[in-house]
């Protein structure tokens, strides 16, 4: 039974329709699967950043800076992916930015020093 616009029933009917509009509801499938396409190429791109790292030599605190400036424009290819609008495809900021560079290090390192090895050592 529809209400007139000026009724009360009316009323309370807009304020729940601009509630359900403001409540946002993630799928959790989606959510898995975006975490899961960040987290492989954070996989990648530590992958390629170690061989890069090793084939050009750099040793200590420079690798490691290389390793974080990677991770940085990866977090941003992945923000400007989203058009800027996180919330949209990821529960939080963390997601984005923070997660899966401690296994990605462990890639890093590995790749570093196999690449190091192969160029300058043998």
């Amino acid at each position: 039974m529809a209400a007139r616009s000026g009724s009360p029933a009316s009323a309370s009917e807009k304020k729940l329709s601009n509630f359900e509009n403001e409540l946002m509801a993630f799928s959790a499938e989606n959510l898995q699967n975006n975490m899961k396409v960040t987290f492989y190429s954070r996989t990648f791109l530590s992958i390629i950043g170690g061989v890069v790292a090793g084939i050009l030599g750099l040793t200590g605190l420079k690798g490691f800076i290389l390793y974080f400036i990677i991770m940085a424009v990866g977090s941003l290819g992945v923000i400007t992916k989203a058009k800027f609008d996180i919330h949209e495809y990821f529960d939080s900021w963390n997601r984005v930015i923070l997660d899966g560079i401690t296994g990605g290090l462990m890639s890093f390192v590995l790749f570093w020093t196999f690449a190091y090895d192969i160029v300058h050592i043998f």
